[in-house]
């Protein structure tokens, strides 16, 4: 493997992983550092909007401002490196807590993040972002996810 190549993984590495923090602390802002300025996002494998880094910032701040925690956490990314672009696809296991009757409920959830990235002049981004469904467990009945609109 090249010095390049693994320099460029370990960046696409970072990158991951800044999101994980900027959504976990709800830091919607630090997205504008993780993707480009045209990317089109897609969360609707589990229920969530699509649409371009405005539209998901906006839906990020509604949807999960009803959790009391979360944690993102990712296995380790498959990247396949072509140039100035790049492919991923990422498990993430994401535990989310939500108030119920009074004390906290914690669920489960399974996706992969399937990406679409671009080296720029500020480095690595990603350009598109779609969810893949795994699981739910301990979903509770009772909860409706934000309106994705």
């Amino acid at each position: 493997m090249k010095t390049q190549e693994l320099s460029d993984r370990f960046e696409i590495q970072d990158l991951l992983a800044d999101y994980c923090h900027a959504i976990d602390t709800q830091n919607f802002d630090a997205l504008d550092d993780i993707f480009t300025e045209d990317a089109f996002i897609d969360y609707t494998a589990v229920g969530g909007a699509k649409g371009n880094l405005t539209e998901t910032k906006t839906y990020l701040a509604k949807a999960l401002s009803k959790f009391a925690g979360m944690q993102h956490m990712l296995g380790l990314p498959q990247i396949k490196i072509d140039g100035d672009k790049a492919t991923g696809r990422t498990i993430c296991f994401n535990p989310m807590i939500l108030q119920k009757d009074g004390a906290p409920h914690v669920f489960f959830v399974g996706i992969w993040y399937v990406d679409e990235l671009v080296r720029t002049d500020a480095g690595w981004r990603i350009k598109r972002r779609a969810e893949e469904f795994s699981y739910f467990h301990n979903f509770p009945s009772e909860f409706t996810p934000a309106d994705p609109s």
